[in-house]
């Protein structure tokens, strides 16, 4: 893992942008297409919007996504869909394809039929955040670090969900849903490279446990120090809580 600490979440989104076309660009060169997982939410947007800008053909990329509500319309403002249709897949019509997943039919067999097609598209780069319990995607701790489905349906703990709530998306904290379908731990992690972008203070205890704590299920994060390729992108804001010592390891 690289740690890079920016001044601002727009530098942040910038740099974290740049990287993620660099890896994709690369993939294209080398294999003719590259495989890519995109992750939502407040602290993905300056991340997508530089991702949008770059020169790619975008023709030759498939596209993969990290989680979405049980339950919940693609119409309703909090649908990951809904956000990745808007944010991103309007911008670039001119993809190859985009799984996105759907959780208003029957969830067993959507992670069956998102498993057997993330299984033939061996990911390159993975963008990625971390929540403000530590979560990656909607693994929230303690975290399965062993199941080797690629995809799994998970129980939203409470900070998880009060999350989801204070970043504006639902009305109410009984508004947001209890369960999700969400990548697992292992199949993130089978990415080739993975970019984590990582704004705002409220994420500054989550960062500083993934950082600082042993590698553990109750840290999802946490997992993140054993990739190989693994760039941590940070604000000045969510890294204020670092130690000396893990600030002078960053680039």
């Amino acid at each position: 893992m690289t740690i890079q600490i920016l001044k601002t979440g727009e530098q942040l989104g910038e740099v974290s942008g740049k990287a993620a076309a660099d890896i994709i660009r690369q993939a294209i060169a080398d294999r003719g297409q590259a495989n890519v997982i995109l992750a939502t939410g407040t602290s993905q947007f300056a991340t997508l919007q530089q991702l949008i800008r770059e020169d790619i053909d975008w023709s030759r990329v498939v596209m993969f996504h990290l989680d979405e509500y049980i339950g919940l319309p693609i119409t309703h403002p909090a649908s990951f869909r809904k956000y990745l249709q808007e944010r991103f897949l309007d911008q670039v019509p001119a993809l190859k394809a985009s799984y996105l997943i759907s959780g208003e039919g029957n969830a067993e067999e959507e992670i069956e039929r998102l498993g057997t097609l993330i299984e033939a598209h061996p990911i390159d780069v993975a963008l990625v955040g971390i929540g403000e319990n530590g979560h990656l995607a909607f693994n929230d701790p303690p975290a399965d670090f062993d199941t080797e489905k690629p995809y799994i349906i998970v129980e939203l703990d409470t900070a998880c969900r009060k999350q989801q709530f204070g970043e504006g998306w639902f009305p109410t904290l009984a508004d947001v849903p209890t369960q999700a379908i969400s990548m697992s731990v292992r199949q993130i992690m089978k990415s080739h490279h993975i970019i984590c972008s990582v704004p705002d203070e409220r994420k500054a205890q989550a960062v500083k446990d993934s950082l600082e704590q042993p590698i553990s299920n109750l840290f999802p994060a946490s997992i993140l120090q054993s990739h190989p390729n693994c760039q941590l992108y940070l604000d000045e804001a969510a890294a204020s809580l670092l130690t000396t010592e893990i600030r002078q390891t960053a680039e």
